[in-house]
């Protein structure tokens, strides 16, 4: 029986009913607490379910946001700020999916709990919520990172109580989750596991692999054997232990074992429900995250019903607990849950912040501006300019840098080139792409570009990045002036010694440069544990390194125009010419 009882909050008193069990429609029962005001009434209901456990989220009450680099900061501490929640008259519902915290059932593999949509058990948890006492009946949801995603899963099954969702800081496309360019991405380890300060999963004992679920013992064999004939996997310690205790690593196991794009990450990817959701949906992400606000961008262009997109400033990662945005979630939730009338549909759809000028931008559509795509051509002396090389190779000759493995270096080789000084502000938004014409000595590599305004003092500020796995290189039809596409659904191994162009997707981004600063870009295969943007960023968030001796040759002369297409907006072109 739940647990019923009242905590002090600053000034505030809570009334919390704690450990309730939510009845799923196959009868396992999911636990839940719930915070409301000390007035028992019906209230509008805000719902988050993730498998971080509730217990932690309830630190929000006794915990001081934490900030990155703090080594406070948890990156789990993500569904909300609970004395807000309750201060703004709502009921905040914390629930633990199947498989994890208090509640009951299995968990498999990626976002499906013991056969189950994680989708479906959120329309039961909705609904159930909405028939209780406490609740008015209306429904809406809060929560970052996993909390998010899993709010666009419970709205693509239409529950009729859930009336809109406000989404800050999710993941959607689980493929560009997991890997970015095709190139591993180690954070979602320490969401499963805990690693570099994160809390990890709450999971029990009914947690399992798809993989070893679907597959014999002997198809797993060779598999793994397979798997490990990748350097980059086989010299990476904790993968080499995933690869061979795959019941201790399940989650992380089934996503190293699954490095191409497919099923396994379309079925249940939040992009593809998004053509279901009707309901108002305000996505919102702060700039720095290239990978996701790509995947927040795509997710707002499929929304079907009233929709948002908001991209807020620099820097990438929100504080632990979770406290920022909640200003804007109840405008929107007082419109569209609690009926009043404070005009928020009669602002524009799309508010961008713009780094540099430091303006927010608004409009009805991504791009907010019109953009023209400009090239910027790689030049020797590691220089940029709107001019290409008119010089052939035995003149212009290549750039180049050899990274040999870490496991015998600490040292990460990083080329660059750089702009002379912008005369006049310059505004770039939207994606971009970087072709880079390149000769690689093995059959494949990393391709990590990075790019930065540095001001005149020396003082930068990441602004972009772009991955590639080379032997990932294909574009698909998706692909457009400025924004190249990768299936990812193939490896082709490069040919060592042949001069191949890589098309690089630069992520979305709005900067001015202001006049006296410098455009930055940085190109290598691996990436420093630790510079200014890095040491914002949770430990685990980088890139599995390349596991051979790799010399890359870059080539930028006259047969090989190497370049970024950058999306300058109109204004910017205008005064640049």
């Amino acid at each position: 029986m739940a647990d019923f009882h009242t905590i002090k909050a600053g000034e505030q008193t809570i009334a919390v009913r704690k450990d309730l069990r939510v009845p799923m429609r196959d009868g396992v029962e999911l636990a839940a607490d719930a915070y409301q005001g000390a007035v028992d009434k019906p209230r509008p209901a805000l719902v988050a379910l993730s498998p971080y456990g509730k217990e932690l989220q309830a630190l929000a009450l006794t915990m001081p946001p934490q900030r990155r680099p703090s080594p406070m900061w948890d990156g789990c501490i993500e569904a909300g700020d609970i004395a807000r929640v309750v201060q703004e008259d709502y009921v905040h519902v914390i629930g633990d999916l199947r498989g994890s915290g208090a509640s009951e059932g299995e968990h498999i593999g990626n976002y499906n709990a013991g056969g189950v949509s994680l989708g479906q058990d959120a329309y039961d948890f909705i609904e159930w919520v909405a028939a209780q006492p406490w609740c008015d009946g209306n429904v809406g949801m809060i929560g970052i990172s996993y909390f998010g995603s899993m709010q666009v899963l419970a709205a693509a099954e239409r529950p009729p109580s859930l009336k809109a969702i406000f989404v800050s800081g999710g993941h959607y496309d689980f493929y560009e989750t997991t890997y970015h360019g095709g190139i591993m991405w180690l954070m979602p380890r320490a969401a499963r596991e805990g690693r570099g300060g994160d809390s990890g999963w709450a999971f029990t004992d009914g947690v399992k692999s798809r993989m070893l679920e679907t597959y014999s013992p002997e198809e797993i064999k060779a598999r793994v054997a397979k798997r490990l004939q990748d350097p980059d996997v086989a010299a990476w310690p904790n993968l080499f232990h995933v690869m061979n205790y795959p019941k201790n690593h399940e989650a992380w196991f089934d996503i190293v074992m699954n490095e191409l794009d497919g099923e396994w990450y379309k079925e249940r990817n939040p992009i593809t429900l998004a053509p279901n959701i009707d309901i108002p949906v305000w996505v919102q992400l702060d700039q720095g995250r290239g990978w996701t606000l790509d995947g927040t961008i795509e997710l707002f262009e499929s929304l079907k019903g009233p929709k948002k997109l908001d991209i807020g400033p620099y820097p990438p990662m929100q504080s632990r607990p979770f406290i920022e945005e909640h200003e804007k979630m109840f405008h929107w939730y007082d419109y569209w849950i609690k009926g009043i009338d404070n005009g928020v549909m009669d602002e524009p759809a799309v508010s961008v912040f713009v780094e540099g000028s430091r303006e927010t931008v608004t409009a009805d559509q991504w791009p907010p501006k019109d953009i023209e795509y400009k090239p910027l051509y790689l030049r020797p002396r590691r220089k940029l300019s709107f001019e290409p090389e008119l010089m052939g190779a035995e003149h212009a000759a290549p750039d180049g840098f050899y990274q040999a493995p870490l496991t015998v270096t600490d040292k990460v080789e990083i080329i660059d080139w750089s702009t002379e000084p912008f005369e006049q502000a310059t505004e770039m938004i939207g994606t971009g792409a970087a072709h880079l014409f390149i000769e690689i000595d093995q059959p494949d590599t990393n391709l990590i570009m990075r790019i930065w305004d540095q001001a005149p003092n020396g003082k930068r500020q990441l602004i972009t990045t772009g991955y590639l796995k080379a032997s990932h290189r294909e574009l698909d039809e998706r692909t457009t002036e400025g924004s190249p596409r990768h299936p990812h659904n193939r490896v082709v191994p490069v040919e060592p010694g042949v001069i191949e162009e890589y098309v690089l997707r630069l992520y979305p981004f709005a900067n001015t440069f202001l006049p006296g600063h410098r455009m930055v870009v940085e190109l290598s295969n691996n990436e420093p544990m630790a510079d200014e943007h890095n040491a914002l960023l949770p430990p685990d968030a980088f890139h599995l390194p390349v596991g051979r001796p790799v010399t890359h040759k870059v080539y930028r002369d006259a047969a090989h125009q190497s370049r970024l297409v950058l999306p300058f907006t109109t204004t910017s072109v205008a005064t640049e010419q």
